[in-house]
């Protein structure tokens, strides 16, 4: 060892621990060595307890020590066994011996053990009671007990210790032969070795038969041999310690877990002075508590102890329960004939619908997997795969919008909780309809005492308007009655809320003009209101004027299937006058009669929900919308879900501008707090908290984007076969989001087949850059597309206008919405291609035929009509039908080639790779020019 005073090189020290010199470096470190390569030294010290934690100092082992009772009475031989039996007895005077000892017999003793029973062993920290089997030829045999204690025993080197054999205590009973025999039958058992628990203090305890151990004989081992165990001599297995086990955990905790060698067994010899050789017996331990050894020992070893366990146990087979089965627990068995009802909202997910019908959402997802659906459980299903499970389980699947749902809960809620749900009656809500300036908004002016039409550009509404009249009650004068009228530019608006199911209004007043008559529109808005099955209340406005004819108004809504009260109908027609306020309360008695006969009610302690009349994006305020509650009571500081967006109420103002804190139903108010502006008749619904708002409006936004890109898809293949089809592309902004939509749908009803209008961008607020530039980015290297910017009652900012110069992007600005379906019009024109026209510039007679050589054949013709020119195509008719189209080859008069001749005159016609002409045959001549297209 290379070593220096107390130093130890760490290449030495490796090498006796046999570890690698990069672990050892490491470990030495963290001892707090300096060191860094093999050959540096370290201190004993640290080297010492590098070795302790690799090769731990061994604790002193306890040996055995048997307790030998040997009696005075002999016991008889008997011959027909060949194992005699000694039986054992316990008494308190023995003569005790070391395990070393043995008993002393002149004959080898032959124990024929079963091969199983050979492999059970005995640990050898238990107290154990032994029953020995020896037999003495020449001696008479003496029962022995043997005892087990504990005696320090060094590991390091195999010790014999020789004890002379003691005389026998005369107290010593013999055993008696009943007692012989019983010990002999129980031997004969398979089963005589019981294991005793290791950690339990050793104690004595009676003998019993299941005490016997059985031996062995086995051949002398090799390390017997080289411990100098000689053929004869009794040896003893000496099994593991606990700190052998401790080493092997500092192993695995002190860096990577080392293979252990297996150890050297250690034996013991035993023998007494004097006593021939004894058979060699080696006790080997049972395999169930040796440790195993091996890479994947630990593994098996445990599977197997497992196997064992299992095989112990009577395992009863039971056929799984099927999906169906499971699923079945919960719900019941279901009756295909007889559905029960089940409501989910739209988007609804997996773990929403197995919520519904209380069955685990893992269920079912494996129900569906079954199926052919791989779905988790926070995905949304569509309303065919929810209708077709739903019907496999026994439930008719339907599928409504949040708010109904939001509103049935409500109910019940109400209704559960025994709340007051009684309903109060509400004002009606009325819709003034009409063809154009036959005075809708003058007639709710002369109503409201306001000059609303005058501030309209044009004196034609723009934008939807809602308001609160309050008018004397005709039963009780000293009260009033209030009435909410929405005016709608023109008959747009009304039919796009109707068409998303929103049933606003619950009277129609229906504005014809004296002079005018019915009108196309005041045809559409009879034929709206019939649809949305609102009862008609007729106001035929302007009888102030000379040309005013009541009657004749009355049979041209007669013919449209309105029958006055007069002629026996059931519609009432009030002849008004807006300008000279003629008959205004009649007509009101007759809303307020007609809203009685309804018996409109609503319940004020309900969630609030309604819909949206207009939209906008104030500057000051951001999204505004105007709301009309139809249940409930909308307050200060509610939740709510509308459309695509959501928000919470930060204030609401009143159609006159005022601040409210609460509006009852049958109420329109303007909501801020939007975070997004919505669309014109968006339903909205107040909800519990806002992060149900907030993920309601998430979903449906998921929902539009898919639907969207379906869209797309689906322009983009039918844009394969239209290729010659142009397009106009329209950027659309407007100042509140009613016309928008009116606008929108205007525009798009303009397309035809030549000429498509696409809205690409519509929005609320003045012209942006980024509107100018999305704009410009469209139209370039695009000759089959035109792109225009619309400003509706806006104006574009100053950047955007500087944008739209430079980049040549067209904005056209309007007050009035037929002035932009003109323009449009006149736009989608201009793109049309130019039409290609067919031009007859004369006609000329064949009166002659010259064949000439290298030519072919001229006519002589004479001009009868117009003129020939040279470059124009010509025709040969004969007999009134064309024989030939084409060119003219040659023109000449007189031998001269010359560029036109006129009417009047004669000339030479050749025509080009043609020959058949006939005296009596005429030639026209013609152009092709094109022309502007004038219509579409």
């Amino acid at each position: 060892m290379s070593a220096t005073g107390n130093k130890i090189r760490v290449y030495d020290l490796a090498k006796e621990l046999k570890l690698d010199t990069k672990r050892l470096i490491e470990e030495l470190r963290r001892e707090g060595a300096d060191v860094s390569v093999a050959s540096n030294s370290v201190a004993k010290e640290i080297a010492d307890k590098v070795r302790d934690r690799y090769f731990p100092k061994t604790q002193p082992k306890l040996s055995k020590q048997i307790k030998v009772i040997k009696k005075e009475k002999v016991v008889k031989e008997e011959p027909s066994q060949e194992n005699s039996t000694i039986a054992v007895a316990e008494t308190p005077s023995a003569v005790v011996t070391t395990i070393s000892e043995t008993i002393a017999a002149e004959k080898q003793v032959e124990a024929k053990v079963d091969e199983k029973a050979s492999q059970k062993i005995f640990r050898t920290s238990k107290v154990i009671k032994k029953t020995v089997v020896a037999s003495k030829p020449k001696e008479a045999p003496a029962e022995e007990r043997l005892e087990v204690e504990e005696k320090p025993l060094v590991e390091e080197k195999p010790t014999v210790e020789v004890v002379e054999e003691k005389a026998l205590e005369p107290q010593l009973e013999t055993p008696k032969e009943s007692e012989i025999q019983k010990v002999q039958e129980e031997k004969q058992e398979p089963d005589t070795t019981k294991i005793v628990d290791t950690s339990v203090e050793p104690q004595p305890s009676p003998p019993t038969a299941k005490g016997v151990t059985q031996i062995k004989q086995l051949r002398l081992k090799r390390e017997a041999v080289e411990l100098g165990v000689k053929p004869g001599e009794r040896v003893a297995f000496v099994g593991r310690a606990d700190h052998e086990k401790e080493k092997k955990q500092d192993k695995k905790r002190f860096g990577k877990f080392e293979k252990e060698r297996r150890e050297t067994r250690k034996f013991e010899l035993r023998g007494t002075p004097g006593e021939t050789s004894t058979p060699q017996t080696i006790y080997i331990p049972k395999p169930t508590d040796r440790k195993p050894i091996g890479r994947h020992s630990k593994k098996d070893f445990h599977r197997k102890e497992k196997k064992d366990a299992l095989e112990e146990k009577e395992v009863t087979y039971t056929r799984p329960r099927t999906i169906e089965e499971r699923i079945f627990e919960h719900i019941g068995k279901p009756d295909l004939n007889n559905l029960k009802p089940l409501k989910l909202t739209e988007g609804a997910t997996v773990r929403d619908f197995a919520e519904k019908i209380n069955v685990p959402a893992k269920d079912i997802v494996q129900f569906l997997l079954s199926r052919g659906i791989f779905a988790t459980i926070n995905q949304q299903l569509g309303e065919k795969t929810l209708k077709e499970v739903g019907r496999d389980l026994g439930f008719d699947v339907k599928i409504v919008p949040f708010e109904e749902a939001i509103q049935e809960e409500e109910i019940l809620h109400i209704l559960e909780s025994d709340a007051d749900a009684i309903e109060i009656p509400r004002a009606p809500v009325v819709t003034v309809m009409g063809h154009v300036d036959h005075g809708k908004t003058s007639l709710l002016d002369a109503i409201r005492h306001t000059n609303v039409a005058e501030g309209e550009a044009g004196g034609i509404t723009q934008h939807i308007g809602a308001y609160s009249v309050y008018i004397p009650d005709p039963d009780n004068p000293e009260q009033t009655r209030r009435i909410v009228f929405l005016d709608t530019p023109g008959h747009e608006a009304f039919t796009m809320m109707r068409a998303r199911g929103a049933k606003v209004t619950d009277i129609v007043i229906l504005v014809v003009a004296a002079d005018d008559g019915v009108m196309p529109q005041t045809i559409e808005a009879i034929e709206h209101a019939r649809a949305a099955n609102v009862p008609i209340i007729v106001a035929i406005n302007k009888i102030d004027k000379p040309d005013a004819n009541v009657e004749k108004v009355k049979q041209e809504l007669a013919m449209q299937g309105l029958q006055p009260v007069e002629w026996g109908g059931n519609v009432e027609m009030i002849p008004v006058s807006a300008k000279k306020r003629q008959n205004l309360d009649l007509l009101l008695e007759t809303v307020i009669l007609q809203a009685d006969i309804m018996e409109l009610k609503a319940n004020p302690s309900m969630r609030a929900s309604g819909v949206v009349l207009e939209a906008k994006l104030d500057k000051g305020r951001g999204p505004v919308a105007t709301v009309l509650v139809q249940q409930g009571t909308l307050r200060k500081g509610d939740p709510f879900i509308v459309g695509l967006t959501y928000g919470k109420v930060r204030a609401m103002l009143s159609d006159r501008g005022e601040p409210v804190e609460e509006a009852p139903p049958a109420t329109p108010v303007e909501v801020l707090g939007l975070e997004e502006v919505p669309q014109a008749g968006d339903l909205f619904q107040v909800v519990s908290d806002i992060e149900q708002a907030q993920e309601i409006a998430y979903k449906r936004q998921m929902k539009a984007r898919q639907a969207a890109l379906t869209t797309t898809v689906r322009r983009g293949i039918e844009s394969l076969t239209q290729a010659d089809v142009k397009e106009l592309l329209v950027v659309l902004k407007a100042d509140v989001q009613g016309s928008v939509e009116v606008l929108r749908s205007t525009l798009e009803k303009l397309s035809t087949d030549k000429v498509k209008v696409k809205v690409i961008r519509s929005g609320v607020g003045a012209i942006t850059e980024s509107d100018v530039l999305l704009a410009s980015a469209t139209q370039v290297d695009n000759k089959q597309t035109a792109v225009v910017i619309i400003g509706f009652n806006v104006r574009p900012e100053a950047r955007a206008a500087e944008v739209a110069k430079q980049e040549g992007v067209d904005i056209r600005l309007h007050s009035i919405i037929y002035k932009v379906e003109e323009e449009i019009k006149a736009a989608m024109i201009g793109m049309l291609d130019e039409i290609e026209k067919e031009v007859i510039l004369g006609k000329a007679k064949v009166q002659e035929t010259f064949k000439i050589s290298r030519v072919g054949t001229v006519a002589g013709c004479r001009v009868t009509n117009g003129v020939i020119r040279r470059s124009a195509k010509a025709r040969l008719i004969r007999d009134g039908i064309v024989i030939w189209e084409g060119d003219i080859a040659s023109l000449k008069r007189f031998k001269d080639d010359v560029s036109e001749v006129k009417e009047g005159f004669e000339c030479g016609i050749g025509l080009l790779n043609f020959n058949d002409i006939k005296v009596g045959d005429e030639i026209e001549a013609y152009v092709i020019q094109k022309v502007a297209a004038t219509e579409l």
